[in-house]
């Protein structure tokens, strides 16, 4: 168990925030299903990426301002989830005290009620915001850290207290340094993950039974088994294990060839004899790497949510190079939706705007993907 406190030896000034917790009487009402019976309602999930976790303006990156109409679109291509990535930092009005300006608190929720009018679940977090948590899970910063991530989630928490198990919570990303891990980082990463579920749980009502997310460093699946020790909880089967997943990178998203890697465009062994493949990440490493989320998490009692997966496409390719790739990646997105779902993991598909959906109309812009995606939600059976 983690706790917050001022780290021996140091003079790291840290800011004092209002509580605000705002305590109530704990609400079983809506919140009838444990992280398991609600993980195994969730068909598939789709991300609505770069857009709320823009920092100070969602569409800064691109994209139009989401609508009711276009998340009624992801709804009708089949997904039953949605997970929504948020910036809080930039929208801190009175640095002082740490508060959320109440607009974006309403628009976040107005998000929300898209996906929850539509019967879709739906999950929040602190996304990469700027930075100042996922870049920095150091000793020096912990403190200071944990003090911003109790107020924000504080204040997250109660604004969203009344949703039923609808909406989800997720604490963090992929939390993370450059360069090769420590046990400092990972002990830093933790303390997040309890200091979120603290948090959230301090505000009761709902909240109190609420199914909360939390990641191991990086999102990294070898580090999720080899260093994750799941956070304290005061109620039993309500939380859930994050991780992502983008392997091989030299398919699912390397740009230009590097020293380490050349772009593979293929995927799968059936692809081989197109063209080269990855020499690592195919077919029996997804299985491999999934069973061991099975084995450590799944069936210790926590569900897996595969928060983000993907692969980006290959604008270059013509002719049959570019048909081949296209189908390569249709291929990928069934085998890791059917292999995830058959360990127990729930997939939520990564989508920047250049994904299977056209942001401006909510047309599908690109079928063969969303073909792969639903073929492998419809084949693939949560073990529970």
């Amino acid at each position: 168990m983690f706790k917050v406190t001022a780290q021996p030896g140091t003079r790291q000034p840290i800011s004092v925030y209002p509580d605000y917790s705002d305590k109530k009487k704990n609400d079983k009402s809506g919140m009838r299903h444990d992280a398991f019976e609600l993980a195994s309602k969730i068909n598939i999930g789709w991300n609505l990426g770069n857009s709320l976790e823009v920092p100070g303006d969602e569409t800064a990156w691109g994209n139009p301002k989401v609508t009711k109409a276009f998340i009624d679109s992801v709804k009708k291509a089949g997904f039953n989830a949605v997970r929504i990535p948020c910036a809080w930092d930039s929208y801190i009005e009175d640095q002082a005290t740490c508060k959320i300006k109440a607009s974006w608190l309403a628009r976040v929720k107005e998000v929300v009620d898209y996906c929850v009018k539509d019967d879709m679940y739906v999950i929040i977090n602190i996304h990469w915001d700027g930075g100042w948590l996922e870049n920095h899970p150091v000793r020096t910063s912990q403190v200071q850290i944990n003090t911003k991530q109790k107020a924000l989630w504080q204040q997250i928490a109660v604004y969203f207290r009344d949703y039923d198990e609808h909406l989800l919570f997720a604490g963090t990303n992929e939390v993370h340094v450059d360069g090769t891990p420590t046990d400092e980082n990972f002990d830093a990463q933790m303390s997040f993950n309890q200091t979120f579920v603290h948090a959230v749980r301090s505000t009761g009502g709902r909240n109190a039974y609420r199914n909360l997310l939390v990641q191991s460093y990086n999102t990294n699946i070898d580090l999720a088994v080899s260093k994750l020790v799941m956070p304290h909880d005061n109620v039993d089967r309500r939380l859930i294990t994050e991780v992502h997943y983008y392997d091989p990178w030299d398919f699912c998203g390397l740009e230009k060839n590097e020293a380490w890697a050349t772009m593979k465009f293929l995927w799968g062994t059936k692809f081989a004899q197109y063209g080269p493949i990855s020499d690592r990440g195919q077919e029996d490493y997804v299985k491999a790497q999934f069973q061991k989320m099975k084995v450590n998490f799944v069936d210790k009692g926590y569900p897996v949510m595969l928060g983000e997966f993907g692969a980006i496409t290959r604008p270059s390719l013509t002719g049959a190079d570019l048909e081949h790739h296209l189908a390569s990646r249709a291929y990928f997105f069934e085998y890791i939706v059917e292999q995830a779902k058959d360990n127990g993991i729930v997939p939520f598909f990564w989508d920047n705007g250049s994904g299977v959906f056209n942001r401006s109309n909510g047309s599908v812009s690109d079928k063969q993907a969303l073909t792969g995606l639903m073929k492998g939600a419809a084949a693939g059976k949560y073990p529970y």
